[in-house]
């Protein structure tokens, strides 16, 4: 099942997304859906579908959900991993220790402040001249950090001022439209094997595309599970928080974010997310 939320009689409202369009769930956001069925022990498509409006509206999704949290990963992929070292020049390998050692980089992004949904704008700070998306598969958390959906995310990163310092990471990753998710959370049931899927990534600039990447994540090197089982290590999450997965595409300087580009990101059997980008102070 494909869930998320419209603008519908003027509110946020949940919804089953269908191929004609999306069939209102009323009275409901989707984090008010989920409170709701971990109420009543009820699973979330069942009860989504149990409420959802008969008759489908035109409406376009919005951001699916208003995370309580975000929370990202690092160097999951090997691509990443090396990138990293790379561009701090880091001849021990600090970021391929992270990536093989068994305690993954797990970092806070924000909150729903921070975050954006489809075609809405993604933010370059003022102060990068190289910030870059980063695609990724996320996944949508429920009590005791049960999976209940996966997303499209793109954990939009200022590369510069990381490399400028580690330190700075917060700097680098936590700032206003610093996260985009959409367009859909597909359910475990529909989404199918989540180490099976191809993502794709491109950066267009007026009539050209300037970048275009791919990877799977096949080769995603931690499982879901591990990676959320560090999560709630000694930090309770709240239902309806977001985890984004780490990234497999790597995009360098010479493609770095313009204001007025447009960023698409795909993962098979979910969609397509995309957002123009603009500078924010």
């Amino acid at each position: 099942m494909k869930l998320g939320q419209i603008r519908w009689n003027n509110e946020i409202t949940a919804a089953v997304f269908n191929g004609t369009g999306a069939r209102p769930i009323p009275e409901y956001t989707l984090q008010g859906l989920i409170e709701r069925s971990e109420k009543e022990g009820t699973d979330l498509g069942v009860l989504a579908a149990r409420h959802a409006s008969p008759h489908s509206e035109a409406a376009a999704p919005i951001i699916p959900i208003h995370p309580k949290e975000v929370w990202a990963c690092g160097c999951t992929y090997e691509t990443s991993s090396s990138f990293r070292d790379a561009e701090h020049g880091t001849r021990e390998g600090f970021y391929a220790y992270v990536y093989r050692e068994a305690r993954p980089e797990i970092f806070f992004k924000g909150t729903a402040r921070v975050c954006v949904g489809p075609n809405k704008p993604v933010g370059v700070r003022s102060d990068s001249k190289f910030t870059a998306p980063e695609p990724e598969m996320a996944v949508v958390l429920g009590a005791k950090g049960k999976i209940l959906g996966f997303t499209v995310a793109n954990d939009v990163s200022a590369w510069d001022i990381e490399r400028e310092n580690p330190l700075y990471l917060p700097q680098s990753k936590v700032y206003t439209a610093c996260c985009s998710l959409g367009p859909y959370i597909v359910t475990p049931d529909e989404f199918g094997d989540p180490y099976n899927k191809d993502v794709t990534c491109t950066i267009r600039r007026g009539d050209k595309t300037i970048f275009s990447g791919s990877t799977s994540t096949s080769l995603l090197h931690r499982k879901l599970e591990t990676l959320v089982e560090y999560l709630y290590r000694a930090n309770p999450v709240p239902s309806g928080s977001v985890l984004c997965t780490g990234t497999g595409i790597i995009v360098k300087e010479d493609a770095a974010l313009h204001p007025g580009d447009i960023c698409a990101i795909t993962i098979a059997g979910i969609g397509e997310l995309s957002n123009p980008v603009a500078i924010v102070e």
